[in-house]
């Protein structure tokens, strides 16, 4: 018997020692979540003593920083509860259930406490606290069984390189005290904790350099605080894409397999920038839906041909033009019957494969279907999948090709739209100059540097166009795409009329609601807005200068974009400019 105490503590350690390491960050992660809880509840002592201002304001920032430790599994395995935790803080319409459900969590509490707490509302943002605490002690409870796989760990590591990059250092989830920067040494010590438990006592160059990588990018981000003057670009080349990088090779390093799941953003990324990190056939959802080369082909005779429309006088290609990155430089097209508009501006075809909804409204959900929604409609198209059918049908060169594309089938009404967004799906496919220089293989000058620090920071830009898709698609999971109320004006500068997805949904938060387009070839694609009332770049950078439509005087209660100046100075509106301008893909200049 005494043997065996003295063994105890011996057999202890060894099992310890032999724990699983998915298994260990486990353990570090349920810790974690204690931490928070308990950082939460000092918290909300604060608030209840009636603490000094800046007090309470201080505690807040280290509890949002302590969250910023389980971010990286939480949000990975609970999306649900990490957005109840830290979603943004606007109400959101469940189109499933038809109702409005008001915001929760962190950004609710941080507008009580920033940019000055109102003892007033003490009673109000205790409730707040009290909602945090409980979906606090819930993500603790479902974190109890969870199993981690090593697979997933690093998967989750990498997610989190890329959430830093999109939502962290852009002050999506700290918009008032923009405290984004601090909590990025918070984030990249989390993946340094996690990391050191796989490559304990190894003395391979690859974790030498993580590991260098995550010191020298913490101290990077101690030393440069201020959050409109941080140097995003150089901190992602420098450090952001370099780790991202190293995660991967440690996983192939360790034969830790790869996740096999299609997802937008590839699970074989080592990079947010990488040259294909983005799969349109992941945003298209089915299998029926693959695109080939010899659909794409097939697509794009249809799409110039006039064949589709209702009296064979308009193609496809009659709105969208080829060498204006597909618009057609016009406030609204002219309509079928030549007289009157068509409701809304001509979006890009380019680049819009990575998005989840299509049309201003975000009335459907797949290419095939928005291809549907424009040919029958009477205004753009007025034609019939019915009769382009039988009309295909007897064109010898249309049934050798349909046949080459479906070997499977005659022509049919999916043949077609099939056809047609296999070829709007080949449009997307990245090559500006912004994404050489991401990659490491072309140089910014200094105003294009500054546009993109701009873009990312101050200006905010990139709080709705994430990068790197600039486009509503949120990250780094790329599963739902984004509308905003933005208040745009009309032609008289009064409140422009059209109502947006509040005429689909009839939610009063979607009033006004559009989707967020791609910034992708922006330069091309004037005028801009979903009614084409700005003819240039400058005069859209001067409306959300402004504060959009509340900035401009309109009573807009549900305007989702801050109504606050900007206060871009002109020399900062050009820089802006430059970078928007390193969007434009390389095709479009030959």
């Amino acid at each position: 018997m005494k043997n065996f105490f003295f063994l105890l503590p011996l057999m202890l350690l060894f099992s310890c020692e032999n724990q699983p390491k998915h298994e260990k960050i486990n353990d570090l992660f349920q810790s974690d979540i204690q931490d928070l809880i308990q950082n939460v509840a000092h918290l909300e002592l604060l608030v209840k003593s009636d603490s000094i201002s800046t007090q309470i304001q201080k505690q807040f920032l280290e509890v949002h920083q302590s969250y910023k430790k389980v971010e990286m599994i939480s949000e990975y395995y609970f999306p649900v509860v990490s957005k109840a935790i830290n979603g943004p803080a606007l109400d959101e319409f469940e189109e499933d259930e038809g109702k409005t459900v008001p915001p929760e969590g962190f950004q609710v509490i941080e507008e009580f406490l920033f940019p000055k707490y109102d003892h007033r509302s003490k009673e109000e943002l205790l409730k707040e606290i009290g909602i945090l605490s409980a979906n606090l002690k819930r993500l603790d409870k479902v974190s109890q069984t969870n199993e981690l796989t090593d697979s997933h760990v690093f998967d989750a590591m990498r997610l989190e390189v890329f959430r830093m990059i999109t939502l962290g250092i852009t002050g999506f989830d700290s918009p008032i005290a923009q405290n984004s920067i601090p909590e990025a040494v918070s984030s990249l010590e989390s993946i340094e904790k996690y990391y050191q438990i796989y490559v304990d006592n190894s003395n391979d160059s690859t974790s030498k350099s993580v590991l260098k990588t995550i010191e020298e990018g913490k101290e990077y981000l101690k030393k440069n605080v201020k959050f409109n003057e941080f140097d995003r670009a150089v901190f992602i080349r420098k450090f952001l894409n370099p780790l991202s990088k190293g995660l991967y090779k440690t996983q192939m390093d360790l034969k830790i397999p790869l996740i096999k799941e299609t997802r937008g953003l590839k699970t074989t990324a080592q990079t947010l920038f990488d040259k294909n990190a983005f799969d349109a056939e992941a945003f298209s959802a089915f299998p029926d839906y693959e695109t080939t080369p010899e659909k794409i082909e097939l697509g794009k005779l249809l799409f110039n041909d006039p064949i589709l429309s209702g009296n064979n006088s308009r193609s496809c290609a009659s709105c969208h033009h080829a060498d204006k990155a597909f618009t057609d430089g016009l406030e609204k097209a002219v309509s079928l019957d030549g007289q009157s508009l068509v409701k809304r501006n001509t979006p890009t075809l380019s680049n819009i494969a990575f998005q989840r909804v299509f049309f201003s409204d975000s009335r459907v959900n797949y290419l095939e279907d928005q291809a549907v929604a424009v040919i029958t409609n009477e205004n753009e198209m007025h034609g019939s999948l019915k009769k382009s059918v039988l009309a295909l049908k007897k064109d010898a060169s249309y049934v050798t090709k349909f046949k080459k594309a479906f070997p499977k089938t005659a022509i049919d009404e999916f043949a077609i739209k099939n056809a047609l967004a296999s070829y709007i799906r080949s449009l997307s496919n990245y090559d500006s100059k912004f994404d050489e220089y991401m990659q490491g293989n072309e140089r910014f000058d200094l105003d294009e540097i500054a546009g993109f620090n701009l873009f990312a920071g101050k200006a905010k830009c990139a709080t709705c166009h994430f990068i790197p898709l600039t486009n509503g698609t949120v990250p780094p999971s790329f599963v739902k795409s984004e509308s905003e109320v933005l208040g745009v004006p009309d032609a008289t500068k009064k409140m422009d009329a059209d109502l947006g997805k509040f005429e689909l949904t009839k939610a009063e938060i979607n009033r006004n609601s559009f989707k967020t387009p791609t910034l992708r070839n922006v330069a091309l694609t004037a005028p801009y807005m979903h009614n084409g009332v700005f003819k240039t770049l400058e005069k859209v950078i001067d409306f959300y200068n402004e504060g959009g439509g509340n900035g401009l005087g309109f009573n807009l209660p549900n305007q989702t974009l801050p109504e606050d100046k900007l206060n871009l100075t002109d020399l900062e509106k050009k820089q802006l400019i430059a970078f928007m301008k390193t969007l434009t893909d390389k095709k479009f200049y030959k």
